[in-house]
């Protein structure tokens, strides 16, 4: 992603758009907030070529199989670079073009009720490939099942600790920085709501796919949920049914950023790729035609 002098009303995390058409600057002024503007998409993908593309990567990587999961935030990463429109967002009234490309998820320290969770984040480069996201992810999911911890729960179990009134005055004005994009690094470093995008993958824990609120907090404008894996039937143009191993998805946005026109062909990018996973070894600014 190129980058851009900072300019005044820019912030350390976007650059301010000041070329806007009269639509997309009156929007942000009368629909402030972002949970008032989320616009939900449900999209089903075939996933037989994605299988046999994991079966063929696995042959070679036992010790950190690449999964599901890792295509499809490999695959959300190139849509967003591609589709930068998807990597805006709204604070303070403003619309603004996000620095860099990001995606974060939670990672369960242990598959039970009282285990903790850690917050995992990929910072993504112009010439990643779903290789390198695919050691991104291993080396945050190894961080996550440590004993460490990240910036942003480092700082959650200090406010934890004391005295209720207090920790809620801080979390006040840490409101009011976000606002304006003051909040430190050591507070948000490893927040989820400061990505391009969050991932959740419920189908790793048995749950079929659904909607995920975004938040006023934060900048993320993106959520995508992975459900469970499921047969599917499939018409040909003649009323022949042929079932096939499908994936849903759930993505929620904010609909003050682009048109539904440019949101329609994102979502059909994206599901291109999921559906010719060899696409992802190209870099994710390489174009693909679609």
């Amino acid at each position: 992603m190129e980058k851009q002098r900072r300019r005044l009303g820019d912030r350390k995390d976007g650059r301010l758009l000041r070329e806007l058409d009269a639509m997309h600057f009156i929007v942000p002024l009368i629909y402030p907030n972002r949970c008032d503007n989320e616009a939900y998409i449900s999209e089903r993908i075939d996933i037989t070529n994605l299988n046999a593309y994991l079966k063929k990567k696995n042959e070679t990587e036992k010790e950190f199989p690449y999964t599901m999961f890792h295509v499809v935030l490999a695959a959300l990463i190139k849509t967003i670079t591609l589709r930068p429109k998807m990597n805006r967002f709204i604070c303070n009234k403003n619309i603004y073009q996000r620095n860099e490309i990001s995606a974060s998820f939670v990672v369960k320290k242990k598959f039970s009720d009282e285990a903790e969770e850690g917050l995992a984040f990929v910072h993504a480069k112009d010439q990643d490939t779903i290789d390198t996201i695919h050691e991104y992810i291993r080396s945050q999911v190894m961080f996550c099942r440590s004993d460490k911890k990240d910036r942003s729960s480092d700082s959650m179990e200090i406010l934890n600790k004391m005295p209720r009134f207090l920790a809620k005055f801080l979390v006040w004005i840490i409101t009011k920085l976000d606002k304006h994009g003051w909040c430190p690094y050591f507070l948000i470093g490893t927040d989820p709501y400061y990505s391009s995008v969050i991932i959740s993958n419920l189908g790793s824990i048995k749950l079929k796919c659904g909607y995920h609120h975004l938040t006023n907090w934060g900048t993320c404008s993106l959520f995508c949920i992975i459900g469970e894996k499921k047969m599917s039937p499939f018409f040909d143009t003649q009323g022949n049914v042929e079932m096939r191993e499908t994936l849903d998805l759930g993505i929620t946005i904010d609909e003050r950023l682009a048109d539904g026109y440019y949101y329609s062909k994102s979502i059909r990018l994206l599901k291109h790729l999921l559906e010719n996973p060899e696409l992802l070894e190209r870099p994710v600014n390489e174009e693909v035609e679609y």
